[in-house]
């Protein structure tokens, strides 16, 4: 197979395969593979699928053999006359250049348009990577920005945990200071009720207290003569037994502490103290 050979490919346009085995050639000079050529011109009217060309004659689609046999070469050409074998050979090497031709016109089309399509893809791209760049310019002054922020949310957070940490040492400072007034508070108390006589139990009627029992200790004695009022001295603190008519005034009656003896009108009988 000679390199001339791979350059024929099939003129169907979604096919452009390499031609091999068989292959259908048409008058206007296209060339087909076996499959698509089969496929094609098994129609009537058979129409080129490359130029639309109408093909009605007897041999306007001949299917040829692309690698016959050394008996069909020496057979061919046989028995014609020289002009004839070299008009023959001519219009099969018009073919074949032909074919070259188009194939080239094709890779050039080809070329041409995958090159459109790349600068309209890098005008594209030119775009979106400007606009990339104007987004990471915006980006960056967006980020230093925010770091001049964050810059100055620490120095506020500094000075804030600075001051706290102030505060906290006021705090404990007071705190200390509070606990050992209380502590002061506290041992001056217990020394003082150490110090104090016992209080005497206060007297009660009925479940009630008298008021403001006196404090007596366990050896007081009276004393003659006190305030020039002789040597006891008596106060009357409850009375009971009040007349009927009078007990909303006199169930309950306390009195001033004088040195005179109050009784409630009626009364029977006074519960006295005896005052120093």
């Amino acid at each position: 197979m000679s390199v001339c050979e791979d350059m024929l490919l099939c003129n169907y346009r979604k096919c452009r395969v390499k031609l091999s085995g068989y292959a259908w050639v048409t008058a206007c000079s296209h060339i087909f593979c076996d499959q698509h050529g089969s496929g094609e011109f098994s129609r009537s009217p058979a129409v080129c699928p490359a130029c639309n060309s109408a093909l009605s004659g007897k041999l306007d689609i001949v299917r040829t053999e692309l690698n016959p046999s050394e008996e069909y070469k020496a057979m061919v050409l046989a028995g014609l006359r020289p002009e004839i074998i070299l008009d023959i050979s001519s219009r099969a090497l018009a073919f074949w250049t032909y074919q070259v031709h188009q194939e080239r016109l094709y890779q050039e089309y080809t070329y041409s348009k995958a090159e459109g399509h790349l600068k309209q893809m890098e005008k594209v791209y030119t775009q979106q990577l400007q606009s990339k760049d104007v987004e990471l310019t915006s980006m960056k002054s967006e980020v230093s920005s925010l770091k001049k922020v964050l810059e100055e949310y620490k120095k506020k957070f500094t000075e804030l945990s600075e001051k706290l940490m102030e505060r906290n040492r006021q705090y404990q400072k007071l705190q200390g200071l509070y606990d050992s007034l209380r502590l002061r508070n506290i041992a001056v108390a217990s020394q003082e009720a150490a110090h104090e006589p016992p209080m005497m139990p206060q007297p009660a009627v009925f479940g009630f207290p008298l008021g403001n029992a006196a404090r007596f200790s366990g050896d007081t004695t009276p004393h003659h003569g006190q305030r020039g009022e002789g040597d006891f001295h008596f106060k009357t603190f409850f009375a009971s037994s009040p007349p009927m008519g009078d007990s909303g005034n006199c169930f309950f009656s306390f009195t001033s502490p004088s040195n005179d003896l109050d009784q409630c009108p009626g009364g029977n009988r006074a519960y006295k103290i005896k005052r120093l």
